[in-house]
């Protein structure tokens, strides 16, 4: 690819380009029958009443969007400030080394600052060859924490105990 991109903000036009590579990192990411996603989900989450998520993607001269990246605001108790919890950073296998992962996450790193936020969290597969690229950057990998999930019937088990 080598060509420049520019960060923006996604568009509602860009839904379907990202929803296509939300699958695509489902298949890297060897998980590709777990990923649900549809440009209408996608569209409310990000364009509804009251989104909460937010996403930028990198467009190249050629209008092409070589990848994207998806999050949205957590909060720090201790530090009394949001942070950014990046859900989903991709790249297509073309672009990657030109620049893209690192253009994105500079401009995530950029709103962090501009809005006074601490923190810019993110979440990695243990095996995957980007945490060279993120240690590079000077991210650091938070191994004191474990993440823990509740779904499918847990979640419901639990959900029915709500008083």
């Amino acid at each position: 690819m080598s060509q420049p991109v520019t960060i923006r903000p996604v568009r509602p036009s860009d839904v379907p380009a990202v929803v296509g590579m939300v699958h695509d990192l489902a298949e890297f990411e060897k998980a590709a029958d777990s990923c649900h996603l549809t440009a209408g989900q996608l569209h409310a989450a990000l364009f509804g009443p009251s989104p909460a998520l937010f996403g930028h993607v990198a467009e190249a001269p050629d209008r092409s969007l070589p990848g994207f990246a998806l999050w949205f605001l957590n909060y720090s108790t201790w530090e009394g400030v949001h942070g950014i919890h990046l859900e989903d950073l991709y790249v297509r296998p073309e672009a990657r080394g030109d620049g893209v992962g690192q253009a994105l996450l500079a401009t995530l790193a950029a709103v962090c600052v501009e809005r006074g936020y601490r923190r810019l969290d993110w979440w990695v597969l243990h095996w995957n060859p980007a945490r060279a690229f993120y240690a590079g950057l000077g991210a650091t990998a938070m191994t004191d924490w474990i993440p823990y999930r509740l779904e499918g019937d847990a979640l419901t088990g639990l959900a029915g105990a709500a008083r």
